[in-house]
């Protein structure tokens, strides 16, 4: 697999442990830190935020994104293709507007990657 392809993984529970169940290997490491690294600024995770929220199905177009940021258009299209390459999001063009919307699935992996199981009888 090229390093531009993103790999799909199944709905079976098994195929994505969480960050406790066991160390990660270096592929599943890099894939990961990709996604990480595209929602660790804070421009870009403002945008999946408001691309998500949309919720399932749900699309935005880049004409309501962009008034949202004191930045250039071209600024948040890079942002935006970053959050794509990361395999965040994805979109359509429509003549003169792309419309964005979340990849299904994506933040429940990584919020069940993230998640650990808290022993009985432990409370936080």
């Amino acid at each position: 697999m090229s390093k531009q392809e993103l790999e799909v993984i199944g709905q079976d529970a098994t195929c994505c442990p969480d960050l406790a169940a066991a160390p990660l290997d270096e592929d599943r490491a890099v894939d990961l830190a990709k996604v990480f690294k595209a929602l660790g600024d804070p421009v870009r995770l403002r945008l999946m935020s408001m691309i998500a929220s949309r919720g399932q199905g749900g699309e935005v177009c880049v004409c309501e994104l962009t008034p949202a940021f004191d930045l250039s258009q071209p600024t948040i299209s890079h942002h935006l293709k970053l959050l794509r390459q990361a395999g965040l999001i994805d979109c359509e063009r429509r003549g003169t507007w792309v419309y964005y919307w979340a990849l299904p699935g994506v933040l429940d992996k990584l919020a069940a990657f993230l998640s650990t199981a808290q022993p009985a009888g432990v409370t936080a």
